[in-house]
């Protein structure tokens, strides 16, 4: 791959992996509106362990407390609201894997790919995400959801794998609609992405291993995990130190610009 679409698509993969604009959108279009071959499944991988390695390494503190309260109540057989929050994060993550299996080589997550679903998914949930910031009371934390509300987003977020809904974007919206504060809702989003993260990441090798004689350029790869895991760390960061200050809004209205636009190219 030419240097060039390696730091762009990364760029645009650490950035987008976490605002509610969809990732996955960002990265179908941009290589067809620049008649770039497609990057192909080994450098998706690399971009998601960037991504990974973002969030683990910008939410280290709180996860190391995390584990440590969930691993602890495995010996004192009690749940506090850390392990709980924990255990919330594994719950809310089978809906999506779930779905993911079974349309796995149904032919369906390629048909999800059209660019008309990408453009009416990015409108439609950019209204809901606008509604959510509208509406929402921002009372609460994310140790205040209960099972059922865990299990609600838990399914929302399943809609990510329509491309153009954005893994982040709903999760963040129902959060907000259930009363989460701004930044309560990111943060459960992004504790949230680390075992989705993980779980496509994992099906992205699969089907690359699975692949009979693939070569790998293994410094694009290295290039490309770098410049995804710099971008998504200082993303993570101005996003939730900024987003009291600027709210949902500017997000809502990238999305609809976004959606709009789509429709005058493709149709």
């Amino acid at each position: 791959m030419d240097i060039l679409h390696i730091v762009v698509l990364a760029v645009i993969q650490g950035l987008t992996e976490f605002l509610p604009i969809s990732s996955s959108a960002h990265l179908i279009l941009i290589p067809r509106l620049l008649g770039w071959e497609d990057q192909g499944i080994a450098f998706d991988v690399s971009l998601h362990i960037g991504s990974l390695i973002a969030v683990l390494i910008y939410f280290k503190p709180q996860l190391s407390y995390l584990l440590s309260n969930w691993l602890s109540s495995f010996k004192d057989k009690k749940i506090n609201s850390e392990s709980r929050l924990v255990w919330g994060i594994g719950i809310a993550t089978i809906p999506v894997s779930l779905v993911g299996l079974a349309i796995t080589n149904t032919g369906v997550d390629v048909l999800l790919r059209s660019p008309l679903i990408i453009a009416s998914t990015t409108i439609i949930f950019g209204l809901l995400l606008g509604l959510a910031e509208w509406i929402g009371t921002r009372e609460r934390n994310e140790y205040s959801l209960t099972w059922q509300q865990i299990i609600l987003i838990g399914l929302v977020q399943a809609l990510a794998l329509i491309p153009g809904t954005s893994r982040s974007g709903v999760t963040m919206t129902a959060a907000l609609l259930l009363g989460l504060t701004r930044k309560a809702a990111a943060r459960f989003s992004f504790l949230l992405s680390i075992p989705a993260i993980i779980l496509a990441g994992a099906d992205e090798t699969l089907s690359l291993v699975m692949q009979a004689n693939h070569s790998v350029a293994w410094s694009d790869l290295l290039l490309g995990a770098t410049v995804s895991a710099f971008s998504a760390y200082w993303c993570i960061r101005l996003f939730i130190n900024l987003l009291d200050r600027i709210g949902m809004f500017p997000f809502v209205f990238y999305r609809l610009g976004l959606g709009i636009a789509l429709f005058i190219l493709v149709v």
